[in-house]
């Protein structure tokens, strides 16, 4: 009788788990700082051309109200390694001049301003991002702002199981994404991404992300995307992992 009894309470909490609904918002606090690590890898065709890239942003969230937020972030490092053919270019922000080759020493006067700029953003609760003004005005330096932002939320709470669409649009292409969750727990939301790319490219999506259950916060997001530019094919993994400080 007992072990019955324990199967049928083992068998209710299973349900009551899977039946549990979360509603996905951000939930940030005036002063709250995080860090943001963004890593990139493309591979076209056979190798032909390489990009990798690592970008570290701090930002700090500088005003809060019931439906919208406003942050100010800076970037910290940017290291990146481009191979095409028989042109090789390497960069990193902490280095010193005399450690950078030429062409190192080429994309250090081109990225100085872009580590120099401050990028603020307005947002809401559901992770649409509804300004951004970058100071001084940088070309390019909010784009990595959204990628950071590339989630968002359904307006209804779900459960494990449930899904939900996005569309975004970048440089002729769009990216038309599927949430779906996987699992949920006390601390965590996981969802398993897909979708499709159409446009200048067409290929597909795939990887998953992490959110912080209680703040919201995406913590790790890891996205795969595989298509054909011109008939080349082309690979592109994108990894963002973000903390509170």
């Amino acid at each position: 009788m007992t072990k019955k009894i324990m199967a049928l309470l083992l068998f209710v909490s299973t349900i009551t788990m899977a039946q549990e609904k979360v509603l996905l918002r951000l939930k940030y606090e005036k002063g709250d700082s995080y860090t943001m690590n963004m890593k990139m890898a493309q591979v076209m065709g056979m190798g032909v051309m390489t990009t990798d890239m690592n970008i570290q942003m701090k930002y700090d969230i500088t005003n809060v109200s019931s439906d919208t937020y406003e942050s100010t972030s800076k970037f910290t490092k940017m290291v990146m390694d481009m191979k095409q053919g028989a042109m090789q270019v390497s960069y990193d922000s902490t280095k010193k001049d005399e450690e950078l080759d030429e062409t190192g020493k080429m994309m250090k006067s081109q990225m100085a301003p872009m580590l120099e700029a401050t990028i603020l953003m307005k947002g809401d609760k559901l992770g649409k991002v509804l300004e951004t003004k970058v100071e001084p005005n940088v070309p390019g330096a909010g784009e990595f702002t959204d990628q950071s932002s590339n989630v968002i939320y359904p307006e209804k709470a779900v459960a494990v199981g449930d899904s939900w669409t996005m569309t975004k649009s970048n440089k002729g292409m769009d990216l038309n994404f599927t949430y779906k969750v996987k699992t949920i727990s006390a601390k965590n939301v996981v969802l398993d991404v897909s979708g499709k790319v159409s446009g200048i490219a067409e290929g597909d999506i795939t990887g998953s992300m992490n959110i912080d259950r209680k703040s919201g916060v995406l913590t790790e997001s890891k996205i795969n995307m595989a298509m054909k530019v011109q008939g080349q094919d082309l690979s592109t993994n994108l990894t963002i992992n973000q903390t509170k400080i």
